[in-house]
């Protein structure tokens, strides 16, 4: 089939990428000209384990292809990919001018029939938007062509996304128009052979699903930690706890790990945007808005333990950070922990000494040049004559680290472990002063 995808980020290149190295002819549609031709040379804009071989050997068997010229991606598909972004507007909402920026452009260039797809993480009642738009404009061209607008919403975790892309846990797919149907298992087909993977809706229930799924594992983070919290009260483990209640078959054992936070481009914005649809319909989600008030609480508990086991006093300190992402097996910063301890610590008059495998060159990005941010070529470095240590990703290069030397290169043997690597018995019995999420009598109550 000849698809057109609008928007190489992270969604629109894994789906772009998937698609092609199953046969399907797909071209690339972005207006970031360097991006394009970034993309032409086998110059990958994002890191995802398994992405760039897959791109490369689609480009060179001619199935993917990248232009900035709109008019030939929308000659090129029957279907139509819009898998731009949705970035969080002033008020927290989902912005969607560029998903109907690129209604538009597929409207005032179509010259037959089409199938629309909503890729891109929207509201509900998104799609009605973009078939007006659609609608609109071809009037204003004075042309009647058919089409249709079908939600179709990405699962992709990050670090993870060629996997669940290629072996999907379900193709959800938004539409009542029969023949859009025929359509989409024609797509799909190829990630549908094992057992049946799609599940057809309509429009909206399929825009819900989206923000029901994010916002449901959000949940299960922001429970946990608040469990952790009050396990710290009351001198239990909440790693205990979190094996108590992971055997448990109805809840399971993912997203049950307590920590400072959960970051990254889904979570935080799924579930303002979702806060703000339901307060567009007179509605207060309380438990929403509980999730997002303890998310941002729990990512002050790293400055916090620093600030007082330092007894408020952290101007002029060297604190080395391992990880920078939001999460593993990805470079990506996007509201990740590690930027709000960051920059508390810089507020605080501290200096930061950082690694991470993946994620230096985008903090260099974000942060450019700075006398307070100091970039390590490996953990070890980072380590050098600082005051503490802080965990902010659980990459496995810090779960094993050789204890004698962490504490013979820190000037104080300080541990905030943000991600739980470590056991509190056996930090407290090398000397450390170790403090963790939610485990019981190895830290200190903060707050």
């Amino acid at each position: 089939m000849k698809v057109t995808v609008f928007g190489i980020g992270y969604v629109g290149l894994v789906q772009a990428a998937i698609l092609a190295s199953v046969g399907h002819d797909v071209v690339c549609v972005d207006v970031d000209e360097e991006k394009v031709a970034n993309l032409q040379k086998g110059i990958i804009p994002i890191y995802e384990p398994g992405l760039t071989p897959i791109v490369e050997q689609t480009y060179k068997d001619g199935l993917l292809n990248f232009t900035t010229d709109a008019k030939a991606g929308v000659e090129h598909g029957e279907v139509q990919f819009i898998a731009v972004g949705t970035p969080p507007d002033e008020d927290g909402s989902a912005d969607l001018k560029y998903v109907l920026a690129v209604a538009k452009t597929i409207a005032t260039y179509m010259t037959s029939p089409k199938i629309v797809v909503d890729k891109s993480t929207v509201p509900v009642g998104t799609a009605d938007k973009v078939s007006a738009q659609i609608a609109d404009v071809l009037a204003s061209r004075t042309v009647e062509l058919e089409f249709d607008v079908v939600s179709n919403p990405e699962f992709l975790k990050e670090g993870a996304a060629v996997s669940d892309c290629s072996k999907p846990d379900r193709i959800v797919i938004g539409t009542e128009n029969e023949a859009s149907k025929a359509v989409m298992r024609e797509l799909y087909a190829p990630f549908n052979r094992n057992h049946e993977r799609m599940i057809f809706m309509d429009v909206r229930s399929a825009e819900l699903t989206k923000y029901a799924a994010n916002c449901m594992l959000a949940t299960k983070i922001s429970f946990m930690n608040e469990i952790a919290n009050l396990a710290e009260r009351l001198g239990a483990d909440i790693e205990s706890v979190r094996q108590g209640i992971g055997s448990d078959s109805r809840i399971g054992y993912q997203f049950i790990y307590a920590g400072c936070g959960y970051g990254g481009s889904c979570f935080p914005k799924d579930v303002q945007a979702l806060v703000k649809t339901a307060n567009a319909v007179d509605y207060k989600p309380s438990l929403l808005e509980a999730v997002e008030s303890i998310n941002y609480s729990q990512k002050q508990k790293l400055f916090g333990h620093l600030n007082t086991h330092f007894a408020q006093n952290l101007a002029g300190k060297r604190i080395a950070l391992w990880g920078l992402s939001f999460k593993p097996k990805t470079d990506d910063m996007r509201e990740a922990p590690a930027r709000e301890l960051m920059e508390g610590l810089w507020q605080a008059g501290a200096t930061v000494q950082a690694y991470d495998p993946k994620a230096m060159e985008e903090c260099q990005r974000i942060y450019g040049e700075r006398d307070d941010l100091i970039l390590c070529g490996t953990k070890e470095q980072a380590l050098k004559s600082a005051d503490a240590l802080v965990v902010c990703t659980e990459w496995p290069q810090f779960k094993a680290p050789d204890l004698a030397m962490l504490k013979s290169s820190l000037t104080h043997p300080v541990v905030v472990d943000g991600r739980n690597l470590y056991e509190p018995s056996m930090m407290k019995e090398k000397g450390f002063s170790y403090y963790a999420i939610g485990r019981g009598d190895s830290v200190k109550v903060v707050g």
